[in-house]
């Protein structure tokens, strides 16, 4: 059995989709949990008597956006590469701003 040109770029680009879709799905969760949390400590802070502005202002409430943000970073930077920060398009963008200056 013999695999096409074009299936193969199709199961590639499938491939691709889906893990950006996982991406997005797991960046959502993390924004929905990770509020959750927050609020769930900062009332716990409130009812053992710290004022809102203490409890608001307390990084342990919020220490787990930053350990789950770096595997987040991570899975960023596996499904968009460094094509999210250098494009092709960002070049082209930079290369027309600098020409106008």
């Amino acid at each position: 059995m013999e695999i096409r040109n074009e299936d193969y770029k199709y199961i590639l680009v499938k491939k691709r989709v889906e893990k950006i879709a996982k991406f997005y799905k797991h960046f959502l969760i993390y924004l929905v949990i990770n509020t959750i949390l927050s609020a769930v400590f900062i009332v716990g802070d409130i009812n053992d008597g710290d004022t809102f502005n203490e409890a608001f202002f307390n990084y342990g409430n919020y220490k787990i956006w930053f350990f789950w943000g770096i595997a987040i970073a991570f899975q960023a930077f596996n499904v968009f590469g460094l094509s999210l920060f250098l494009s092709k398009d960002w070049e082209e963008r930079k290369l027309k701003q600098y020409m106008k200056e």
